[in-house]
């Protein structure tokens, strides 16, 4: 074979392997296979010339397409929960006592704010989500079934922000803009992902709707990121990857509210997964936060005398007074410890968290800075290959407890509530698209609405049954 002939040979074979990755290959790299070509002396300068005419254009265009191609860059998924509760016995049936159970707007008797809803639709969710480059993350999640002024499914924003990932392994990562605060496990979880229906008042009361606007800070090792995605694809109902180590700042109003009184909340948390050698997986977590909130007041009912109009202001209903020291904010901060056995098949999960916060003194008609303190319990047991007619899926029932001494800062008048309930469930996954849950609850607690209903006193206790069932579906 003679040297010409060798060099229009391998000229095609080059000139037909470039064309394959032309759409996949930077001009860089295109270059370099040239160059190393015309040092072997397999091509010379010209014929080498040749072949690149054109190909850096041809390159620039491919990667303009694909720049253009964003939708490669999105996904989406969401899930809508339908609920129905039936109040049973003959608890929560007295007038003067009614059942406002705020959490959730399908729990009430006749005589409630909120009276029998029968079904409901408490969360219809879309999450947009996706990465754009190695350093930007991003989440986009509105709810559809929000409520206002009386009329339920209202859009409304849940989490709008952007983690820019510091490094390629997103061990270290910054997230900006409205999403959950750093604070407990349960307050972390999804609520697709919850078991109970509802989150605990002592936890939950510390961040209006789990939420508020801020930056925050995430250190996940890749240990740790690894053993997290293990958590969640054997579906053991985890919180999701908000770090092994977090701080950050945020308003502390609550989400989609602005701030009002100039001052930064701070919280931090570090939590710590282990697994042992039988493969059963652990996580302890301990929390805080600090800052100045400034509750609203308003009107409510204190005198339980029908013949006194309540929309008279004659002895019915007052308002709260606020010092004028405490005007900008009362001291709010919280310092809470987590722990979680995942259910592997057994599982437990607990909470505690002790702090100061703003609460109404109803003797003296006015709020002031109050200790609180208050958590759960809960077991529960993963039956995996759960087989009824045509489906085979997964049965955990649970049994859960929880207290709360304290007050509701981000309700009117940051009123008392006391919280000794008992929730007995079980959550069917039939598919992964589709879970059916019904618990057994018993309400001890506070009314936390004004309401002003003449012959009502609002914020009184009440003692109530339910029986609440839930379908939720995941696409």
């Amino acid at each position: 074979m003679n040297l010409k002939f060798r060099r229009l040979l391998m000229a095609t074979l080059a000139g037909g392997l470039l064309t394959g990755l032309t759409s996949v290959s930077y001009a860089d790299s295109t270059t370099d296979l040239v160059q190393a070509l015309i040092s072997k002396g397999v091509l010379t300068e010209e014929e080498g010339a040749l072949l690149m005419k054109g190909r850096t254009n041809e390159v620039e265009v491919q990667k303009k397409k694909e720049s253009k191609n964003w939708t490669s860059r999105v996904n989406i998924r969401g899930y809508v929960q339908n609920r129905v509760t039936a109040m049973i016995g003959n608890d929560g049936d007295d007038p003067a006592h009614p059942v406002d159970l705020w959490s959730d707007r399908s729990v009430g008797t006749d005589s409630s704010i909120n009276p029998d809803k029968n079904f409901l639709i408490r969360r219809a969710r879309i999450i947009i989500f996706g990465d754009f480059g190695d350093h930007l993350s991003y989440y986009i999640q509105p709810d559809f079934a929000s409520s206002a002024s009386g009329t339920n499914n209202i859009a409304q924003l849940r989490d709008a922000y952007g983690d820019i990932n510091i490094d390629k392994a997103k061990v270290h990562r910054v997230r900006v803009g409205q999403s959950k605060v750093p604070y407990g496990f349960e307050n972390l979880q999804s609520s697709s992902n919850r078991l109970a229906m509802d989150r605990v008042d002592a936890m939950n009361s510390a961040v209006r709707d789990e939420r508020d606007t801020g930056a925050f800070y995430y250190y996940t090792p890749e240990n740790v990121q690894a053993l997290f995605k293990e958590i969640n694809d054997k579906g053991l109902k985890h919180s999701g990857n908000y770090g092994m180590l977090a701080a950050g700042l945020y308003n502390g109003q609550g989400a989609n509210r602005s701030d009002v009184n100039d001052n930064y909340h701070v919280v931090a948390r570090a939590t710590y997964p282990w697994k042992t050698e039988s493969g059963q997986i652990y996580e302890a977590s301990i929390q805080g936060y600090h800052g100045d909130y400034a509750p609203t007041t308003g009107r409510y009912n204190f005198n339980g005398n029908t013949n006194v109009s309540s929309s008279a202001n004659t002895g019915a209903t007052r308002t709260p007074t606020i010092a004028a020291a405490d005007a900008k904010g009362f001291k709010d901060q919280r310092v809470g410890v987590s722990f979680v056995m995942y259910p592997q098949p057994f599982g437990l999960q607990a909470e505690w968290n002790w702090g100061t916060t703003p609460g109404m003194d109803a003797a003296q008609n006015r709020i002031e800075e109050k200790s609180l303190q208050g958590g759960y319990v809960q077991a529960m047991y993963k039956i995996d290959n759960f087989q009824f007619l045509e489906t085979n899926g997964t049965l955990i029932p649970f049994i859960k407890w929880q207290y709360f001494d304290g007050y509701n800062k981000a309700e009117t008048n940051a009123p008392e509530n006391h919280v000794n309930d008992w929730e007995l469930g079980v959550e069917w996954q039939l598919a992964p698209e589709v879970e059916i849950m019904a618990e057994y609850h018993r309400m001890k607690r506070n009314n936390l609405v004004t309401g002003n209903r003449a012959g009502t006193l609002d914020y009184q206790s009440f003692t109530a049954d339910a029986l609440r069932v839930q379908v939720q579906y995941n696409f």
